[in-house]
């Protein structure tokens, strides 16, 4: 009996659908690998097209590449459209915004100069390969941190407030004590400088040239290695309650799929083995497990 159109088509996109979606055949697992090849050379090909003598040399064959590539990944996002089952959810879904967002650029650079760039999006679709090499059980690890900032939120954000109010009163002294002729214009550039030594980073671009001033870069570079370990030990803290938190929710969902005990339903007696049928003190027929 001949199949009708319709069933012809659902088989179609059930076997193509898990060659798109699903890495446990062959078939799937050489899909995805051809595809972390494709976006690896895709972000190869964005930074090589950055390089200023590259690009002069290389130029229009980059541009070829790059509007290759997007067609390639194009006709992928439109496969997945095709054979998902909720198409909707899967646009809707991280690796869909991701998969659609890695393909608009590469449109928008034939309208927008420069717009090219914005491809290196590309770079979160290797977190397909978590998927592939079957390490995503280590990705819960991540809610464990995320638990840990998320509780950090307060406290961090008390801090930075406290930071932003001490760089905005140390580059109001600064600007007042060295002044336009040594590099501190105005105060927001004074607050640059209070930013760049407090975090430790340095730049040099800006420096103090009087004594007061350098006195008061000493006390804000100080300050800053003192900065630093408070973020550190607040986000420390919280991270090893949700590790502590992980590991109890961990145990007590062991524990809650322990086999319950063998109870006999006439004298009561626990304690039976998991394959017992009778009960060892009476003989009565137990329960099944």
């Amino acid at each position: 009996m001949t199949r009708p159109p319709s069933d012809r088509r659902a088989r179609w996109r059930v076997t193509l659908g898990n060659v798109v979606f699903n890495n446990d055949t062959p078939a799937g697992r050489a899909f995805d690998l051809v595809l972390i090849v494709l976006i690896l050379a895709s972000i190869g090909v964005v930074m090589l097209d950055s390089v200023r003598p590259l690009r002069t040399a290389y130029g229009p064959a980059l541009k070829q590449a790059e509007l290759v590539l997007t067609l390639l990944f194009s006709l992928e996002y439109g496969l997945r459209l095709i054979t998902a089952r909720h198409p909707w959810n899967y646009a809707r879904s991280f690796f869909g915004v991701v998969d659609l967002l890695s393909i608009l650029p590469g449109y928008l650079a034939l309208f927008v100069p420069g717009a090219e760039t914005l491809l290196i999006v590309r770079v979160l679709r290797l977190l397909r390969i978590f998927r592939i090499l079957k390490l995503a059980r280590f990705l819960s690890e991540a809610s464990v941190l995320t638990e840990a900032i998320r509780a950090s939120a307060a406290k961090i954000t008390v801090f930075l407030v406290t930071v932003l109010t001490l760089v905005t009163i140390i580059g109001a002294l600064m600007y007042l004590i060295e002044g336009p002729d040594n590099g501190y214009t105005s105060i927001p550039t004074s607050i640059y400088w209070a930013i760049v030594t407090l975090t430790t980073v340095g730049y040099g671009d800006i420096a103090p040239k009087t004594p007061l001033g350098k006195g008061l870069a000493s006390l804000a570079m100080i300050l800053g290695y003192g900065i630093l370990a408070v973020p550190t030990g607040i986000v420390t803290v919280s991270l090893a309650r949700a590790q502590g938190a992980a590991q109890d929710q961990r145990e007590q969902g062991g524990q809650d799929r322990r086999p319950a005990p063998r109870v006999c339903p006439r004298c009561g007696l626990e304690g039976h083995d998991a394959d017992a049928r009778f009960c060892k003190r009476c003989g009565e027929e137990l329960p099944s497990a």
